[in-house]
């Protein structure tokens, strides 16, 4: 690298890992791909007769094909662990989250307090006017 990034070492030997990963899989997919053309082409001079020359070339291009099936693959998981890494590491956006979750909750909070509160002075209420009718009632 011609500059030095400030990353702590493990985050800079994971971004080379994922670098060397994404460079390994497209030059296996590359690679492979040239191969399957150059067999579709043909050769004319082979030792071999033209049955047996076909069926290699046919099995060797299933092999190179899923090569590239599986380097392919291997890029959707490449894929899947930059992403799990970014979100699982973005600090920034999960305090924001939390901040915003903490802010309504605290509002919820403040509306169940009022809202109990309310209920409480009714009942007192209620029950201050049950105690006056017990106490002033002739059926005691």
């Amino acid at each position: 690298m011609a500059h030095q990034r400030n990353f702590p070492q493990s985050k800079e030997a994971l971004l080379k890992s994922y670098t060397s990963r994404l460079k390994d899989d497209v030059r296996s997919m590359l690679e492979n791909f040239e191969e399957i053309v150059k067999l579709a082409r043909g050769d004319a001079d082979t030792q071999l007769s033209r049955l047996a020359q076909s069926e290699q070339d046919t099995y060797e291009m299933h092999v190179r094909a899923a090569n590239i099936v599986r380097a392919g693959e291997s890029l959707m998981k490449l894929v899947s662990d930059i992403k799990q890494y970014l979100i699982l590491n973005d600090f920034p956006s999960v305090n924001e989250t939390i901040a915003q979750n903490s802010k309504v909750f605290r509002q919820k909070q403040t509306e169940c307090d009022q809202k109990l509160m309310s209920l409480r002075d009714d009942m007192a209420a209620d029950l201050y006017d049950l105690e006056e009718e017990y106490y002033t009632s002739i059926y005691k």
